[in-house]
């Protein structure tokens, strides 16, 4: 690809992630200037800030026409400001202050996508699924998500809480949560050794340093005769692509990854394996959840479509665009802007459907009450495990098919 491209991570408040692009200042400002009708937008602005019976700057005029152009676009494109974009950039390596909700659309509802693990939504109960009803007592409207997802970024630079009102996915029963912002890392790579000789990688998010610590873990690996290994991309929101597409490759010896098309030439592209592999000969799973969304479905499609491991769980979110982060003529602000959509190694568009598993767990039904302990007393991630009837489920259920199967 050009030299221009390079990949960031959207991780804020109801964004998604994808390929970031940087255009050269003299390239992109040519192009503004020879498409862009100034005279129309000058003196709608002038006549604005003249005669309107309320008293506004240029300053307002200028970023009310921003959020409008970003008010016809979808709702993962948006306008950054500094602050915004410094804090993705801390939350490629991990880290960044807020709530801790991924939230989209979906269905013409607002969602949310899922709570990053240790957050003051996962600790207040907000499961991925949920549907937000209220924002500070206030009756939320999908088509205007762009306003909520300011007033919930206002609260959080400014360290106020926010309460959310909210029901569990296929329920109607409302609960309310007060959320306080807090500092929120997030651990992209944990693993433990299941008994019997089964890999267990926990796969939280797509940062800078992901493939590098699969790597590290898996070369722990190696000398063992694993039995199987498990992936666990639950209430994963996604992250870097070029790093999803990297934990691909690394167990893929050949096949297409993923395909990429948009408007814009580098955002066509075919992304293949390479024949340098690790545990190819390991039975693998990958646990999916309505969580699970973007760069986590790239991932999980790449080993599905390959034939490289089988998936289970429940059918993922569905986020099939690539966004693209092009910082502005102003130094320090960027736009984060949709500019393609993906393909899995089948051709498969998976945008507002998700990835169905080869192994599907209904878990509505399932209650605390039956939850399952671990085998044998192993222990992954202790608040998850003891209190979360799906976690059992599922990932109890993938131990059970690897010691059959394998």
């Amino acid at each position: 690809m050009s030299k221009y491209i390079r990949y960031l991570c959207s991780i804020l408040v109801g964004v998604g992630l994808g390929i970031s692009v940087t255009l050269s200042g003299q390239e992109n400002a040519e192009q503004y200037h020879h498409n862009f009708n100034y005279p129309l937008l000058l003196d709608v602005i002038d006549t604005v800030e003249t005669y309107y019976v309320t008293e506004l700057s240029q300053d307002e005029l200028i970023a009310a026409a921003i959020e409008g152009i970003f008010a016809k676009l979808d709702p993962y494109s948006n306008f950054l400001d500094k602050d915004e974009f410094s804090n993705i950039r801390n939350a490629n390596k991990g880290e960044y202050f807020g709530f801790g909700i991924e939230i989209a659309t979906e269905d013409n509802k607002i969602t949310i996508i899922t709570p990053f693990p240790d957050s003051p939504a996962e600790q207040a109960g907000i499961r991925p699924g949920d549907r937000i009803v209220k924002l500070n007592n206030q009756k939320v409207d999908y088509s205007k998500l762009d306003d909520l997802l300011k007033e919930i970024k206002n609260h959080s630079q400014n360290n106020q809480s926010i309460v959310l009102a909210l029901t569990h996915h296929n329920m109607n029963t409302v609960y309310e949560v007060t959320l306080a912002p807090s500092l929120i890392s997030v651990h992209s790579v944990t693993a433990k050794l299941l008994e019997g000789n089964i890999g267990f990688i926990k796969l939280a998010s797509f940062q800078d340093n992901s493939t590098e610590e699969m790597v590290k873990q898996l070369t722990l690996w190696q000398p063992l005769k694993l039995q199987g290994l498990i992936l666990d991309l639950r209430n994963n929101p996604g992250g870097l692509l070029d790093q999803a597409i990297k934990i691909a490759d690394i167990f893929l010896e050949k096949g297409r990854i993923v395909s990429t098309e948009g408007r814009f030439f580098d955002a066509n592209s075919d992304y293949y394996a390479s024949p340098q592999t690790m545990l190819l000969d390991v039975p693998m799973l990958v646990l999916i959840n309505k969580g699970s969304a973007s760069a986590s479905e790239v991932l999980a499609a790449a080993l599905q479509d390959n034939k490289r491991a089988k998936l289970i769980g429940q059918t993922s979110f569905g986020k099939g665009t690539v966004q693209s982060l092009i910082p502005t003529l102003m130094e320090g602000n960027a736009i984060k802007l949709t500019i393609a959509k993906y393909t899995t190694p089948n051709g498969r568009d998976i945008n507002r459907k998700g990835i169905e598993p080869d192994i599907k767990l209904h878990l509505d039904a399932v209650t605390k009450e039956q939850t399952v302990p671990i085998i044998d007393g192993t222990h992954i991630h202790d608040k998850i495990e003891k209190n979360n009837a799906e976690a059992d489920l599922i990932l109890n259920s993938a131990i059970t098919w690897i010691k059959t199967n394998s």
